[in-house]
């Protein structure tokens, strides 16, 4: 397979001398994705930034963060991520599917990691899916001759650090430390102050450990917020669940369609999900936080159902883990609003790179450690507690390990299929195994959820503030 037309030009102008290197389709039933082809070889990729003067291209790595505030010191300018709908002219115009790691593209002026003058040798990203250009160090060299270079990228291996072992408060205690070298010096408890646990939450908390509980005890509850109930029926009468008949009340929702346990857990989760506003300076192009919400939980439901029922994690407690994966991102907002915009520029910059590595630069926490802190002063059960802080941990092997490593492979596939923001990257075959999950299984699970978007999103938008 040759390389673009127009990344072909531009090396033939320069006289570089390059190979081609083309990944395989797949290894057996494992894909490999460019995300992951790129951060594996440790290839260099392209970044587009932005602001009132123009567009600057940036080359660094792909097993790096981009620091976007290193970028503005050394222009000394005020760049963020170029749109998506500009990226995609971009692409449409030049035929490409990403953007190739050549400096001076389309004419723009270029920033280029230090740390790619390094090796004797190294890839680039081609602007074609599952391809790279290979490079001898003096090639690449004479092409950002004229470009500007910096040390403008941090190694992701030194964000990547397992929690496993560390306690909540020694992370929070360090991060607000962080905050004080910023002329940050609020008290642990003023720093991360958060509005008390709603009514109706704390009385489905209670619930939840009764073993006296019933039906009419749930709907007693759920029917006394209006919201919440109004809620929780349309779930019900959603065509995603094809209820027969119409949903008349809350008790018909768990005797006719949901359950008792998944009520319980579902209420649990949008009373909750309104305890804290959702954030207005979010990253560019993301997904709403409830469509987020609404897509894992389905996704984790049909992966459960997947498992052989003799090694399946409890239903319940994987469904609500689903529902609350993200809640970090509202803590973020809630907990450090001036930093928040930054979280969403490095963002939208930083396209290749999941979350964590950004909050751990920016914060010195993540948003997973501040959301299981938070569960576990809300007194929620240990499953939750453990899945959300150790979901995007592929290492994790504790007690109730299982509900983590459902969110991991959950998202992992979402974002194969484009339905949610991230890198593509494998699902490890170790953890497929751990679950006794069929990645067939896992992908046919997928195709259901493909499928269903329409309804999935239908209510999601129910659940967004009006």
């Amino acid at each position: 397979m040759s390389v673009p037309v127009s990344v072909k030009q531009l090396l033939d102008k320069q006289n570089i001398t390059y190979d081609i290197s083309d990944a395989l389709a797949s290894t057996g039933t494992q894909t490999i994705w460019h995300d992951q082809h790129l951060r594996q070889t440790g290839a260099a990729k392209s970044l587009i930034l932005q602001d009132y003067i123009g567009k600057v291209q940036v080359v660094i790595a792909a097993d790096t963060l981009l620091d976007l505030d290193a970028v503005n010191r050394e222009l000394n300018r005020t760049l963020r991520a170029t749109s998506a709908e500009d990226l995609q002219n971009f692409y449409d115009k030049h035929k490409l599917q990403t953007i190739p790691a050549l400096p001076k593209l389309a004419g723009l002026s270029t920033i280029v990691d230090q740390a790619l003058l390094e090796p004797q040798s190294l890839y680039l990203d081609s602007g074609q899916e599952g391809q790279l250009i290979k490079l001898h160090q003096d090639a690449f060299k004479a092409m950002v001759a004229d470009a500007h270079i910096a040390n403008i990228a941090i190694p992701l291996s030194t964000l990547s650090i397992s929690d496993y072992k560390v306690p909540n408060e020694e992370q929070l205690l360090n991060c607000v430390k962080n905050f004080t070298n910023l002329r940050i010096k609020q008290r642990l408890e003023e720093t991360l102050e958060l509005p008390p646990l709603s009514e109706t939450a704390q009385r489905i908390i209670k619930l939840r450990v009764d073993p006296e509980a019933d039906i009419s005890d749930l709907s007693n509850i759920v029917e006394t917020d209006p919201s919440l109930a109004a809620q929780v029926v349309s779930w019900a009468a959603s065509p995603y669940y094809s209820a027969p008949g119409k949903i008349k009340s809350i008790q018909d929702a768990i005797v006719r369609v949901l359950g008792f346990d998944m009520v319980l857990n579902l209420a649990l989760g949008l009373a909750l999900g309104k305890t804290i506003r959702l954030p207005t300076d979010t990253p560019e192009g993301s997904q709403p936080y409830w469509q987020q919400a609404v897509y894992m939980a389905a996704t984790v439901e049909g992966l459960v159902s997947a498992i052989p029922r003799d090694q399946r994690p409890g239903f319940g407690m994987a469904y609500l883990s689903g529902l609350l994966f993200n809640f970090g991102y509202l803590v973020l907002a809630e907990v450090f609003p001036p930093h928040f915009s930054s979280i969403s520029r490095y963002t939208e910059a930083n396209p290749h790179v999941d979350p964590q590595p950004i909050d751990r630069h920016l914060l010195g926490i993540t948003r997973e450690q501040l959301s299981s802190w938070l569960m576990e002063i809300w007194n929620m059960p240990e499953e939750v507690v453990v899945a959300l802080k150790y979901q995007a941990d592929a290492d994790y092997k504790g007690e109730y390990s299982e509900y983590a490593k459902l969110l991991f492979v959950a998202q992992r596939l979402l974002c194969q299929r484009d339905i949610s923001n991230g890198p593509k990257l494998d699902v490890p075959a170790h953890i497929y195994e751990e679950l006794h999950l069929d990645p067939d299984k896992a992908n046919a699970a997928m195709d259901n959820i493909l499928e269903s978007a329409q309804e999935l999103n239908a209510i999601a938008l129910e659940m967004e503030p009006a």
